[in-house]
């Protein structure tokens, strides 16, 4: 059943009505951008309503307006039968509107109780009453099934406890209307699981929740209605229960999605890189035998926190060895550093791109060049030619479909998908021999996910290696020649053939 609310169609069944929050003709601009044109959108008390879109298509800027980041130029936005205008995010915050967001708000050195009480600190006369903060932070984390030491400093819990704590800070004050925007992308599936049985229950409080996913799996499990946007504009509203995966993508991206994964072709040349009997200061990592060769994609799968992430960063130099070696092309790296590895012909994609990977008050061109710089491709002696260097950049950007392609734009003004592909694009001025993928279509909609694997394909069939690092299964069983399952830190199986199913890697998953 499609609905379309401006047309006063019926809401799916239980989805109870309108009234909550409604957006009628809503448009934002930015500078030489309109993020938002003649948008409409409704949310019920009781309800999930997924916003579906590709990365740019203006869901972010949807929810900012509902939770006062700004305020729409045009159009209107009614809040319980009233005009709502917003001064500010506290403003929403008290008027029942609060929002979790990709990027977590939170003070890194204070601790878990500290941050939930952030604002509205409990005080016993002129000195924050502390005890009772961490009994109160115990009894809500409790409550919700969230398993979190008040305690604990924030900076030293893993990016799933932090996504955890972010939720946790949004359910003060009981908010009318909750905005989740890819709250399982840091999660595992078991933390996933325990966050929808948190969703059902809010539903059944009448909370009216914003969810925004790439995840068509997440959707049927929890969503009521989803509204599929594409350039900052409406397309349609689909009962989920109804909602096929192809219309839903035909719908997002303007045209038909018939395969996802591209085939690529596997031809499998000399060893580019080699990680022998290694074991990682610091972390669980042991014993880890792992080859990748050129002409190959080789995928690493494992729970969050199985030290897939870990041998990642390793390769990357980021990690510095208790026992072992890494070899690349057969040389054995004596100097572990970033700048070691990239002279070496090692690029790695970090999973957080915002914050190991991007320097976003800089441009698109400086965020793609930063890496070659010193290497004297655009210059000598330190003099960078800019016309040589804008040459090379903008090749990149029309070859890898970067839009807007505007070199001087701010990276940070970029949607996750085009923020990936400058990233790709960095790698690929290095020429590099063997590209490390860290988790990466993290935060990427299927649209530019496509682009993303193409880019996997083409790289591969030109002779690189690429070592694949996914917490996304169907992306390591259909995309890798060979993988390595990784558990509690040991490479429990080597994968390859018929025998890399789904079936055999989550067989390797857990303890046996």
């Amino acid at each position: 059943m499609t609905v379309e609310p401006q047309t006063g169609q019926p809401l799916p069944a239980g989805a109870g009505n309108l009234d909550l929050l409604t957006l009628e003709g809503v448009t934002k601009r930015f500078p030489g951008v309109v993020a938002l044109r003649n948008m409409t959108f409704g949310l019920a008390a009781g309800e999930v309503h997924v916003l579906f879109g590709e990365n740019g298509a203006g869901k972010s800027t949807l929810v900012n307006l509902i939770a006062g980041t700004f305020r729409p130029d045009e159009g209107h936005i009614v809040f319980r039968g009233k005009p709502l205008l917003l001064d500010s995010p506290a403003d929403a915050r008290a008027r029942g509107i609060n929002a979790v967001f990709q990027e977590f708000s939170l003070v890194p050195t204070l601790t878990v109780a500290e941050n939930m009480f952030l604002g509205r600190e409990i005080r016993n006369g002129y000195r924050l009453d502390n005890a009772r903060m961490n009994r109160e932070a115990a009894r809500i984390l409790s409550d919700l099934g969230f398993h979190l030491n008040p305690h604990a400093r924030v900076d030293r819990l893993p990016r799933s406890s932090q996504q955890m704590l972010e939720i946790a800070k949004a359910l003060q004050g009981h908010p009318k209307v909750l905005i989740l925007d890819e709250p399982t992308a840091s999660l595992t599936e078991r933390e996933a699981e325990v966050l929808f049985a948190l969703i059902r229950r809010l539903k059944a409080e009448q909370v009216g929740i914003i969810y925004i996913t790439h995840r068509v799996q997440e959707i049927k499990a929890i969503g009521d209605r989803i509204t599929v946007m594409r350039d900052g504009a409406y397309v349609a509203t689909l009962d989920a229960k109804q909602a096929d995966e192809n219309r839903l993508v035909s719908l997002m991206i303007g045209r038909s999605m018939t395969a996802l994964y591209p085939v690529i072709a596997e031809q499998p040349g000399r060893e580019i890189l080699a990680l022998q009997d290694m074991s990682l200061a610091g972390t669980a990592v042991r014993g880890v035998n792992i080859t990748v060769r050129a002409g190959e994609v080789v995928g690493i799968a494992g729970l969050v926190g199985s030290g897939k992430a870990e041998i990642a960063e390793a390769c990357f130099g980021l990690h510095k060895l208790r026992r072992g070696e890494i070899r690349v092309e057969g040389a054995n790296v004596d100097t572990l550093s970033p700048r070691e590895m990239l002279k070496r012909g090692v690029y790695y994609l970090p999973a957080d791109r915002r914050r190991q990977g991007l320097v976003g008050p800089r441009s698109l061109r400086e965020n793609i060049s930063i890496a070659s710089l010193g290497e004297g491709n655009f210059g000598r002696h330190g003099i960078i030619l800019r016309s040589k260097e804008t040459d090379a950049v903008a090749a990149l950007v029309s070859r890898l479909q970067i839009r807007p392609a505007k070199l001087d734009r701010p990276i940070g003004l970029y949607s996750g998908g085009n923020q990936q592909k400058a990233l790709f694009a960095r790698g690929l001025l290095q020429n590099p021999k063997v590209l490390v993928l860290n988790e990466p279509t993290t935060g990427v909609d299927v649209g530019a996910r496509a682009d993303v694997y193409a880019l996997i394909k083409e790289i591969c069939e030109l002779g690189a290696g690429v070592l694949l690092i996914s917490s996304d299964l169907p992306e390591i069983l259909h995309l890798s020649h060979r993988a390595y399952v990784v558990h509690r830190g040991v490479v429990r199986a080597e994968l390859l053939g018929e025998a890399l199913t789904e079936k055999a890697v989550l067989a390797n998953f857990f303890d046996q």
